[in-house]
């Protein structure tokens, strides 16, 4: 049988051509947003392609790398949470982390047919804290999940863990399409009205296994996680490390930033108004735009007025970026420098 520290060196040994990790950023060295700050806050995304779910604000921290601990082999990165209080998470609260996985990188699954196919989803998981945890996966209506479980054994110590799935059979999911395929999630303190037994297929939304331990029930409390995989078959193989550009790639068709763009071509169609056409990676969706703070105009060697800045005609590939002001002089180019990132997300 093959040891979890085998499976972390084949995993520094060689990066695969395939696609068999359906999770994204899965070594976690992705953090497009943040660049290793730390975040809090429900319904916020944290490292790429990861997102929070809080019922209450400020009672855990998500950072890249939290702590500084060494990761595990063949890993540099690793999803850290810290919890900020010491909290008892009433029954009708949730606090987790989770990925939603695109329609079409699950349609193969064929969940909610009788060919539906067995999964398996393996992880590195260092806490602070003993015992059982738990999580789920759940399909886009949050009316159908399969709470699971696992033991931590040592405190402060990265253990490898593995769950094997069987398909849901039941159910309405998502097929090939840029919808929400299904839903996994990381359980960091969840009440009872979310918790169901481990093991097996439910006609209700939940997100972890009951009595899993709650980590935002003890100030201070960590919870690190890395290795992330979901994959066909019903045992856990290597990890599958993609190529750094790759990663980014992906993780591009649901957020791009921009980090403080400079001198953007623009041209000038009149005095008041200038354009350009901005392309970024192709979205999931058609994005939300976000352009920071007014910027600066530079156009005939001066700086010229400007007095908004306005994002139309978006499409899942590109936008006209217009910028508003006075002093312009039409048939003339210009740049405009940016006050701020730009931002393109079409998350799930």
């Amino acid at each position: 049988m093959t040891t979890a520290v085998e499976l972390a060196q084949v995993a520094s040994a060689g990066v695969s051509e395939a696609f068999k990790n359906r999770i994204i950023n899965g070594a976690m060295v992705i953090d497009q947003r943040n660049a290793g700050a730390s975040v809090a806050g429900n319904n916020v995304y944290t490292l790429d392609r990861y997102g929070n779910v809080a019922s209450q604000n400020n009672k855990f921290t998500v950072q890249q790398n939290a702590g500084s601990v060494t990761p595990p082999v063949g890993f540099s990165k690793y999803l850290g949470v810290t919890s900020s209080s010491a909290y008892s998470v009433p029954s009708n609260e949730v606090f987790c982390n989770y990925q939603n996985i695109e329609g079409f990188n699950t349609a193969d699954l064929q969940w909610g047919t009788a060919n539906a196919k067995t999964v398996t989803l393996s992880f590195w998981v260092r806490s602070s804290l003993t015992g059982t945890f738990g999580g789920a996966v759940a399909n886009n209506n949050f009316d159908r999940s399969y709470p699971y479980s696992y033991t931590i054994s040592t405190a402060n110590t990265w253990e490898f863990k593995s769950i094997t799935i069987t398909g849901d059979t039941s159910g309405t999911w998502v097929g090939a399409t840029n919808g929400i395929g299904l839903r996994v999630y990381f359980a960091i303190g969840v009440g009872a009205d979310f918790s169901g037994t481990a093991g097996a297929w439910v006609g209700s939304g939940l997100v972890s296994a009951t009595g899993a331990t709650s980590v935002v029930g003890t100030n201070g409390a960590t919870f690190y996680i890395t290795g992330v995989q979901l994959e066909v078959g019903s045992s856990a193989t290597s990890f599958e490390y993609r190529p750094y550009g790759t990663e980014l790639s992906l993780c591009h068709r649901y957020f791009e930033v921009f980090a403080n763009p400079y001198g953007i071509a623009m041209s000038c169609y009149n005095t008041t108004d200038a354009y350009s056409n901005i392309a970024y990676t192709q979205k999931r969706a058609s994005p939300g735009v976000s352009l920071g703070s007014v910027g600066s105009l530079y156009s005939a060697g001066a700086g010229r007025t400007v007095t908004s800045v306005s994002a139309q005609n978006v499409t899942s590939d590109s936008f006209q970026f217009k910028v508003t002001g006075s002093g312009f002089t039409g048939g003339y180019a210009g740049h405009y420098d940016f006050n701020g990132n730009l931002t393109i997300s079409a998350e799930l």
